[in-house]
């Protein structure tokens, strides 16, 4: 039935799902006693560990989507899943779904740190992606390159993967 919807009402929907995907992740921790982070991985944290020379631009890449794990200044306004917070506007996230809807979306900017990525530019865009379970995203990719010391366990452990991160293969960069 969802498909004979009108895509103003598939839009809201959608949105409405994916707020309330964020709200279940949150009670599932809570219910859980899981130390699963509330938002998103923040570059600067990994920054402090993985000490960097400089970034390098490597140009228009696809990227798996699942190796998006951050972003560089909007980590407060998605779960650690890209899902909506209550700090993203609607209106915004709804316009992307619909650009996703009629195949207009546009790619996205990413900082590289290691294996992994954080997105510089095109959050709600992401969540969108990560909403529809899109497998691959176009991206402009900027790396940075590592000092070669080895970061910190404590500060690339991600409770959401699970692991010590890939950001530790950023030492061997």
């Amino acid at each position: 039935m969802l498909d004979l919807m009108n895509l103003e009402v598939q839009v809201d929907l959608d949105f409405t799902v994916a707020r309330r995907r964020a709200r279940l992740g949150r009670l599932k921790a809570l219910l859980l006693r899981q130390g699963i982070r509330s938002t998103l991985l923040s570059s600067d944290e990994i920054r402090r560990s993985v000490p960097v020379s400089g970034t390098t631009c490597r140009g228009m890449r696809t990227v798996e989507v699942s190796r998006i794990v951050g972003s560089v200044g909007k980590h407060e306004q998605f779960d650690s899943n890209f899902m909506p917070l209550s700090g993203v506007s609607p209106e915004r996230w709804m316009r992307i779904d619909r650009a996703f809807r009629v195949g207009e979306l546009p790619s996205v900017s990413l900082l590289r740190i290691g294996e992994d990525y954080f997105v510089i530019d095109g959050n709600h865009r992401v969540s969108v992606a990560r909403f529809h379970r899109v497998e691959w995203i176009d991206a402009e990719v900027t790396e940075c390159k590592s000092l070669g010391t080895r970061p910190a366990k404590r500060a690339l452990d991600h409770p959401v993967h699970g692991t010590a991160g890939r950001v530790a293969a950023a030492a061997s960069l």
